[in-house]
């Protein structure tokens, strides 16, 4: 970190004078809570993330994701709760610690396994041993922590994390806009390179979309908005009805554009366009959720909850490097997403925008979580080209510096998982080589220069980046769910034994930086980009 750091002590939880009980460092133009004017009076809300409960038997997502999809029986929505949610006797010891020291507890969700608790932020850093801070780097000002908080030690087997201390944004979203010289151009002209989303589709082979009649795709979005007149122009050149769309605010978030379209408005109206035009005849319900690591979970669990829409896919478009989660963090995501495997929905994740590094400085490769989550299909991206209707070329998206590179490469924190054990992942690239689930599993066209033609903010615009690909092939499993008749669900396993033959356009030239691309699976584009109807025809199979 290149910014100055001081010194302060942290308070001692058994006292309510500061104490030399250890020394830690923070931003110099950070302020603790205490001293931060009426901070310590306004009350922040504050989830407690539980463990699952263990005493009722329920299958594994790797014993589901073994079986063929023809064969498979997901859990359904309304019993998850009781096979996977929080036991009675861990939430009731969370809630009786809570109000022994004066916390008001808002809601226990046992299915969810979330207790959001209510404090004073003083009171709070003061009972989990936090040094919670607000940063003046941020706008508006946000709060931050620096170390790890620290349970007491009956909670720590029954808390997995605590989430909400710190505000956000907590992840940035996945898109790259291509420049337009000259907007007043039409953007056949202006980007020739570019495509209609329906075009990408047929190119890469689509099933008739007509299947996908009634199925609902999950759009998770932690910011921005859209404008139904976008929608509503964009669709019309199509020649497309607007789709079914449901906004469902979770966690206080909501359907609330910024104006900006090269921010959070161009991620949400991307993946609405993409997904909408690609399956025109699916349901749209886009969760809306603040950008903080509770938000970002929250959104997650009400896609998984949802009895009202029931997506059968859920398409996500944000994310950081794994370096920058904390564990606790993580593991609270992977019950949330094994939660989605189980009830046979697929999760889709973009892999990141800044090749091997994942934006980071240190020199090292990194991966983007989740999409290096072993329970999501992780997106790459690729660099399409096209002669009237067949591809002519398709290599690894790497446009960087300046304009970016898919992500891709090997996790630090997931080992290598079974299903992928014979697909010849490399160690990783950084010192100890690391053997670890692989990234991506797929790929699809993410190079603005070859991008998609949207409608966003009043304008015509082109963007690329993973967070079209996830979307897109959220898309293609909606068409083929509807044509089999079943939820997908977990596409992993069947990916990694034998359904990609004959079913992906193998990407063979390029890199990402540390990785290069190669016959089979590479750490660029996964298997590579899909021909839709040979995928299809595996699935039934």
């Amino acid at each position: 970190m290149s910014e100055p750091w001081v010194v302060r002590w942290v308070r001692c939880a058994e006292g309510k004078s500061l104490i030399l009980l250890a020394v830690t460092v923070a931003p110099a133009d950070s302020t603790s809570v205490e001293a931060a004017s009426g901070e310590e009076e306004r009350a922040i809300e504050v989830s407690l993330i539980l463990r699952p409960r263990s005493d009722v038997q329920c299958p594994s997502a790797q014993e589901v994701g073994a079986l063929p999809v023809p064969l498979r029986v997901p859990i359904d929505r309304a019993q998850l709760g009781s096979l996977r949610g929080a036991h009675a006797e861990d939430a009731a010891a969370v809630v009786r610690w809570a109000t022994a020291r004066g916390f008001a507890v808002i809601e226990a969700a046992l299915g969810r396994r979330a207790i959001r608790l209510s404090g004073a932020p003083t009171s709070l850093a003061l009972e989990l041993n936090a040094d919670l801070r607000v940063d003046a780097r941020s706008h508006p000002p946000g709060r931050r922590v620096v170390g790890t908080p620290e349970l007491p030690e009956e909670l720590r087997e029954i808390v997995v994390a605590v989430l909400g201390l710190e505000t956000g944004p907590f992840v940035p979203t996945r898109i790259r806009r291509l420049p337009i010289p000259d907007p007043s151009m039409p953007l056949a002209q202006a980007a020739p390179l570019s495509f209609e989303p329906p075009t990408i589709a047929r190119l890469y082979q689509y099933p008739d979309s007509a299947s996908a009649r009634g199925r609902c795709i999950g759009l998770l979005e932690l910011g921005g908005g859209y404008n139904p007149r976008d929608l509503a122009t964009y669709f019309a050149g199509l020649g497309l009805a607007t789709p079914e769309l449901t906004a469902i605010p979770v966690d206080g978030g909501s359907n609330q554009p910024t104006g900006d379209p090269n921010g959070p408005d161009g991620e949400v109206t991307l993946d609405i366009e993409v997904a909408g035009s690609v399956a025109p005849r699916a349901r749209l319900a886009v969760y809306f959720a603040p950008n903080t690591d509770q938000g970002f979970l929250a959104a997650i669990m009400a896609a998984v909850h949802d009895r009202v829409n029931s997506p059968l896919v859920l398409s996500i478009s944000w994310g950081g490097p794994e370096a920058n989660w904390p564990a606790s963090t993580i593991t609270a995501f992977e019950h949330a997403l094994e939660d989605a495997a189980l009830i046979g929905m697929t999760v889709c994740v973009a892999a990141g925008d800044n090749g091997s590094s994942d934006g980071l400085s240190d020199g090292l490769a990194h991966v983007d979580y989740p999409a290096s989550s072993p329970h999501v299909l992780a997106c790459g991206g690729s660099r399409l080209e096209a002669a009237g209707s067949q591809i002519s070329s398709e290599v690894t998206w790497n446009d960087q510096p300046s304009d970016g590179a898919t992500g891709g490469g090997v996790s630090a924190v997931f080992p290598l998982p079974s299903w992928q054990q014979s697909a010849n992942v490399p160690p990783s690239a950084n010192p100890g080589q690391f053997h670890g689930r692989g990234v991506p599993d797929i790929c699809g066209d993410a190079d603005p220069a070859t991008g998609y033609r949207v409608f966003v903010g009043g304008e015509a615009a082109v963007f690329g980046g993973t967070s079209a690909v996830a979307p897109l092939w959220a898309a293609l499993i909606s068409i083929c769910s509807g044509a089999l008749g079943k939820h997908i669900g977990y596409l992993n396993p069947l990916l990694y034994d034998g359904l990609t033959q004959g079913a992906i356009n193998d990407i063979t030239e390029g890199s990402n930086g540390s990785y290069k691309a190669g016959p089979g699976w590479d750490p660029c584009t996964g298997w590579g980009s899909p021909i839709g109807q040979s995928l299809l025809r595996g699935l039934q199979g």
